[in-house]
């Protein structure tokens, strides 16, 4: 299940109902994509994108909110990209 929050211009994408080993595959995926993530919770920045995230493992919650993107791009593109890597991970 896919919630979204307003949090100032941003939107936090929460992400219901994933295990360990998801959120495992999923750092996996993200790592292998060039974008250095470890932890439960962070930021992480990329060609101008600047996205946090927060994990957590007993409600099985996945928050993820864009904060930043460059000019040419939209929080809403980021937003899409992201539910879609989230959504590749979880079914592989």
């Amino acid at each position: 299940m896919i919630e979204e929050k307003d949090v100032g211009e941003s939107k936090t994408q929460v992400f219901s109902g994933i295990t360990s080993a998801q959120y495992a595959k999923l750092v996996e995926k993200v790592n292998a994509a060039g974008i250095e993530i470890s932890g439960n919770s962070g930021r992480a920045s990329k060609m101008g994108v600047d996205v946090a995230w927060s994990y957590t493992e007993a409600s099985q919650q996945l928050e993820l909110t864009c904060l930043h993107t460059p000019f040419f791009l939209s929080t809403d593109e980021v937003n899409a990209k992201l539910r879609d890597l989230v959504s590749e991970a979880l079914s592989s």
